[in-house]
């Protein structure tokens, strides 16, 4: 099922997307309006809200209501760097021995359909278009073979990057979280529908112009390495957001650079997900989410 979250008559809830409808979470399920807690329910969550699909009850038009990101704040963003042997030619760098992982402030997430800013401290803003995934179970320790069980969906994210706060320091952490830099959706995808997460097709563009396209089956790590590998370190929790990488075509390599400017759109679709779509914008006076 596709599930989102979502704002309705000022009230924030959560669904499933069936068609061009959306199935609203009921009260029979106590965590109707935060995704992070559905996830948390696990199985039984689910099936309440298959039954409710199946019931034909509570839907309204997708079209009426506002997404928010399938997570509106992670409480851990995480992003793998250099993952994509593609990239890692264009960077001219050297191939990680382990993962590269960095950390997206969690404040940088909008919806699909919102504005990307470019800030007022730089015009080096770039986009990444990446598969992310989302955990759904509390877990450490997790084996190569038993990753594939904690991952509760799929989703798009675009991981913008202000690539001269990037290189400031090692961490990249400044530059890869900018207030809106975050984008995620349209909804997130249960790991069900999705039969092998390291064959689908990877699309970005910029305004008509492709600037990306590869699969996600040339990643180095997938994404079950990586979820063996952070889980040797910290505890994954529902709701936490891993994006697994980009490949070749960013903005900051190309000639001359295609770094975004405001009146363009960023549009990234991958296979059986969706299409996450947001406009770029210069960053409001005095803006304030």
């Amino acid at each position: 099922m596709k599930l989102v979250s979502f704002i309705d008559d000022q009230t924030a809830k959560i669904g499933a997307v069936v068609d061009d409808q959306i199935v609203v979470a009921s009260g029979s399920l106590d965590c109707a309006d935060n995704m992070i807690h559905f996830l948390s329910a696990g199985a039984a969550g689910l099936a309440a809200m298959q039954a409710l699909i199946d019931s034909g009850l509570q839907r309204i038009p997708l079209h009426s209501v506002k997404l928010q990101a399938p997570i509106p704040r992670p409480g851990k963003f995480l992003g793998i760097g250099l993952n994509y042997a593609d990239h890692i030619g264009e960077t001219g760098l050297e191939k990680p021995e382990y993962p590269t992982f960095f950390t997206k402030q969690s404040t940088c997430v909008i919806a699909d359909g919102e504005a990307i800013h470019c800030p007022a401290v730089s015009d080096k803003v770039d986009y990444e278009g990446e598969l992310a995934f989302v955990i759904g179970k509390r877990c450490r320790n997790v084996s190569i073979e038993q990753a594939a069980a904690v991952i509760a969906g799929y989703t798009i994210c675009n991981d913008v990057t202000v690539r001269d706060w990037q290189f400031r320091t090692p961490t990249w952490t400044i530059g890869k979280s900018f207030d809106t830099h975050g984008p995620l959706g349209p909804w997130l995808v249960t790991a069900d529908e999705i039969a092998d997460p390291h064959r689908l097709s990877l699309k970005t563009w910029v305004d008509d112009e492709l600037r990306q396209n590869a699969s996600t089956g040339e990643m180095i790590f997938n994404c079950y390495e990586q979820i063996a590998y952070l889980s040797q370190a910290m505890t994954l929790e529902p709701g936490d957001v891993i994006s697994t990488g980009t490949p070749s075509g960013v903005g900051v390599k190309m000639k001359p650079r295609g770094y975004l400017k405001p009146g363009q759109t960023v549009r990234i679709e991958i296979e059986g997900i969706g299409c996450l779509q947001n406009p770029v914008i210069s960053e409001p006076a005095g803006f304030v989410r």
